[in-house]
């Protein structure tokens, strides 16, 4: 999923960055919020409740562009989606006719967007969980159905979280968890709805509205990290299922008209709603997190966490500028002044081929006297920052370089990563087993197999509901048992 259309860097609108810094003026507890939600909802959910009710407030002053009736919302939606398509038309002739990249300056700067949002990713659909408990009302079935794509409907090559946890691991973009309050708001904000959904109706489907729509963004993104050779699938898959024709963008809009109450207040449920649609604003951006990477504060910040590490492993003999390379990383505040010194002494050579610089050859390799110590994405960064002229401006060599690696996979060729979703282990709806086949079983499989006992075993389709429903939580979707729990779901609620 995509937070709402967003058309530049520069183009967030006042009203939204100052409900952002509001929202940031909050007491900081999106991060530990977001974690505690992951692991014991139970306990917390009254919490991301607060926590949410909060956000709302800190939004208030945000005007809604949605239309002010229901009947003038596939409209509006198709208006959104041909002012995108014409932008995204504009920004393709545009790089054909040679202008630069819009968003990443380079690889290190794409992969750092990846790794900024996926606090946000790794709980792709969460604001939906909560509505699986009503799989026997069809006015739901929109939104649960939405969720069940989020989740690949069971098929490992589909699921969301699984496609960016991949994504992560590929690139080396490891310790996520480390980054700052801003880039947690917006998952704990889906973890709370989704563990607050008898409470929070309204406010779960105004922002599945707002999240549902096709950005800009996203298909900038997506052309720019495959010029980088960075697999876009995951945001190339959300171009097609958040399509306003049959998508989630379609369903959202249904799943709306469906719940709005027949009884009651409807005006008031609408501006609960409201509420929920401008949930999509507070917390860390597209935009906001492209536009603060600084590549020479990045590399220092990477060095200066592993100073911590590094002060004491290093011999006297490792100096330069006449110091010791344990005293230049005793302070971290020292760190620029480190870089500076490894350049003036030439162990670094700015804007020249990394092979040039013996301070690469000791990190980079097999054979490396460092090997191991930087990250494949640690390493972009390095990488990047040698290259690059003191000005920070990527040399042109190097631009080659990448965009000739780049693997030129478009919308087009999609096939190739949809052709997977058949190749998890099939296995029957309801399968009982003998009990000496269940005793062979090991593992993982051992697992799977006493999963489908207990569906086979409940009273009736709600036990069993309910029991593959507590497997589809954002915490376990991903897993072995929520993979085949998800398949089960998927073919029960249609039978």
């Amino acid at each position: 999923m995509t937070p709402p259309l967003v058309t530049a860097l520069a183009t967030d609108r006042p009203e939204v960055v100052q409900a952002r810094r509001t929202a940031g003026n909050l007491p900081d507890r999106a991060k530990r919020l977001y974690f505690s939600l992951y692991a014991d909802p139970l306990a917390n959910a009254r919490a991301g409740e607060a926590f949410v009710r909060e956000q709302v407030r800190a939004v208030q002053d945000i005007p809604a562009d949605l239309p002010p009736t229901l009947a003038q919302l596939p409209g509006w939606i198709a208006a959104r989606t041909e002012a995108v398509g014409q932008e995204y038309r504009d920004y393709l002739a545009g790089r054909k006719a040679g202008a630069p990249r819009r968003y990443f300056s380079n690889r290190s700067h794409a992969l750092n967007f990846i790794k900024s949002v996926a606090p946000t990713k790794l709980v792709d659909g969460a604001w939906l969980y909560g509505l699986l408990k009503h799989w026997d009302n069809a006015d739901f079935h929109p939104l649960i159905k939405t969720y069940l794509e989020e989740l690949g409907e069971g098929a490992p090559s589909k699921n969301h979280v699984t496609i960016y946890r991949k994504l992560l691991a590929a690139h080396g973009c490891e310790g996520w968890e480390q980054l700052d309050e801003e880039h947690f708001v917006q998952g704990a904000i889906q973890l709370a709805l989704g563990h607050n959904a008898e409470r929070m109706l309204p406010e779960i489907i105004g922002y599945n509205l707002g999240y549902e729509q096709l950005p800009l963004h996203l298909m900038i993104t997506s052309y720019e990290l495959n010029e980088f050779g960075i697999d876009p699938y995951y945001f190339t898959l959300h171009v097609t299922v958040d399509n306003a024709a049959s998508g989630h963008a379609q369903k959202a809009v249904q799943a709306l008209v469906d719940l709005m109450p027949r009884v009651g207040d409807r005006a008031a449920f609408y501006r609960r709603v409201l509420d929920g649609y401008r949930l999509n604003e507070p917390g860390a951006s597209t935009n906001s997190v492209i536009a603060a990477f600084d590549l020479q504060e990045e590399l220092v910040h990477i060095l200066a966490q592993k100073s911590s590490v590094g002060k004491n492993m290093h011999s006297d003999y490792c100096r330069v500028a006449g110091r010791s390379v344990n005293d230049w990383l005793g302070d971290p505040a020292q760190i620029p002044g480190f870089l500076g010194a490894l350049e003036s002494a030439g162990w670094i050579k700015r804007g020249e081929d990394v092979e040039h610089s013996r301070f690469w050859r000791l990190v980079h390799g097999e054979r490396a006297e460092m090997f191991g110590v930087f990250s494949a994405y640690e390493q972009q960064v390095l990488r990047d920052w040698i290259v690059s002229p003191p000005s920070g401006v990527t040399s042109v060599r190097e631009g080659r370089v990448l965009t000739h690696r780049a693997r030129q996979r478009t919308l087009d060729n999609l096939g190739e990563h949809q052709d997977r979703g058949s190749q998890f282990p099939e296995r029957g709806l309801i399968r009982r087993r003998a009990a000496r086949d269940t005793d062979r079983d090991t593992g993982g499989d051992n697992e799977l197999g006493l999963l489908e006992q207990r569906v086979a075993a409940a009273a009736g389709k709600a036990e069993a509901m309910a029991l593959l429903g507590e497997l589809m939580s954002p915490a376990h979707h991903h897993s072995a048992a929520g993979l085949m729990a998800t398949r089960m779901y998927t073919q029960l609620i249609d039978t």
